[in-house]
């Protein structure tokens, strides 16, 4: 696998041939970049790869509004609808997103048992079983290993893999023998992929600097 793929515009490439089937049931992901460098282009990206491959995919953002959620998935999935090869010539955002259910917290009202207790209510009422998490805005530097032990827990139960979003600083460098970044060094061993995104001039490269 190579390690580092260039991305004209969006990271449909890398997820399309790599990224977005890298976990199994129960595993962890990380993307990791700067502010402004493509963290959430990136999870918008494979949450709608996912959705074209008629997965559920359970979207969960820390204290972000459902409207401005929906707006980043209209604007994702008309960049890449040139792009994208589907079996369908008339497909459009409204055949997919009902594989789509969004959930937004308040950071400091968020953990593993709030999160289960919403999923078993979905679940249990036939609602929505999701296949795939994406969660954004988890913060890692106030997260300790425990509590992200709990959400690995809940995702093997439920048997989906998670995708988190975590922001680097330009000080926080990778070093050559490969090792993870702040702010998830300390719960890097709950991660079997991370990816580093960085931004260059109208491209985002991307490295995979761990995988299973």
């Amino acid at each position: 696998m190579s390690k580092k793929n260039p991305i004209p515009n969006n990271p449909l490439k890398f997820i399309k041939e790599e990224a977005g089937h890298l976990l199994a049931d129960g595993q962890f992901g990380a993307v990791l970049a700067r502010a402004g460098e493509g963290k959430t282009s990136f999870l918008m990206h494979l949450a709608l790869d996912n959705l074209l491959r008629e997965k559920n995919v359970l979207h969960i953002c820390l204290d972000q509004p459902i409207k401005k959620v929906c707006l980043w998935y209209e604007e994702a999935f008309h960049s890449m609808s040139d792009q994208y090869e589907t079996s369908s010539s008339d497909m459009t955002l409204e055949t997919i997103i009902p594989r789509r259910f969004i959930m937004t917290f308040n950071i400091e009202d968020f953990s593993a048992k709030r999160l289960e207790e919403r999923i078993t209510d979905l679940t249990e009422q036939g609602i929505f079983f999701p296949q795939i998490v994406l969660l954004d805005g988890l913060p890692f530097d106030k997260t300790d290993a425990a509590s992200l032990s709990e959400l690995k827990t809940l995702a093997r139960e439920h048997n989906f893999p998670v995708w988190f979003t975590a922001m680097t600083h330009r000080e926080d460098n990778i070093a050559q023998n490969g090792d993870i970044p702040p702010p998830i060094n300390h719960v890097s061993d709950l991660f079997e992929v991370v990816v580093k995104l960085k931004s260059a001039g109208r491209e985002i490269s991307a490295q995979l600097i761990k995988e299973p």
